[in-house]
């Protein structure tokens, strides 16, 4: 039986490393938790602990990059005409299920300088939502993004409780509590 040697293809594989890295934590802290042995998630994208750690020195830093995607689908859904609220926090929403993982993590870590950053750009793109369902008389009076932050908060922290196959529902649950209080988020 022979073994064919991988062959390195040195700097040149850095970014579709990266993203095979970020893809497998994905996978790895949503099967395993976030505790799980980082030496997971660089076998399941197919590395070496070495290039791991080049490109993620952390746990922090693995998790900041998988937010950071997340971050930048949430912005880039936002900015599309015709993106109310309701799709925004849907999205919000649907990340929070599937990375409930990385929640207690971000969470713990939110002084990080490479954390504290998430909070005020998730903030800037709800406010800008905000304003527009506020606009077309969508949101209840005397409420205000900050408000919907808080929301969203209390229900990524339900839901990074539950167990995997509970998550939507509880997802759903909490928003049917919070969301009247917020006014008519889907409208606008």
């Amino acid at each position: 039986m022979s073994t064919r040697a991988r062959t390195n293809r040195g700097p040149s594989a850095g970014p579709e490393n990266r993203a095979a890295l970020i893809a497998a934590a994905r996978t790895v802290f949503e099967e395993r938790g976030i505790d799980a042995p980082l030496s997971a998630v660089a076998k399941r994208a197919g590395v070496g602990q070495g290039s791991l750690y080049r490109h993620f020195p952390d746990r922090i830093s693995l998790a900041v990059a998988v937010f950071e995607e997340n971050l930048a689908e949430i912005e880039a859904l936002a900015s599309r005409p015709g993106s109310t609220l309701r799709d925004v926090v849907d999205l919000v929403t649907y990340q929070a299920e599937a990375a409930a993982a990385f929640i207690e993590t971000i969470a713990v870590a939110r002084a990080d300088a490479r954390v504290s950053q998430f909070d005020a750009r998730l903030r800037a793109v709800l406010a800008s939502k905000w304003t527009e369902a506020e606009a077309s008389g969508a949101v209840r009076p005397g409420t205000t993004a900050d408000d919907l932050m808080l929301a969203v908060g209390m229900v990524s922290a339900s839901i990074s409780h539950a167990p995997r196959d509970q998550r939507h529902a509880v997802a759903e649950r909490a928003w049917a509590l919070l969301g009247p209080g917020l006014g008519r988020i889907d409208a606008g």
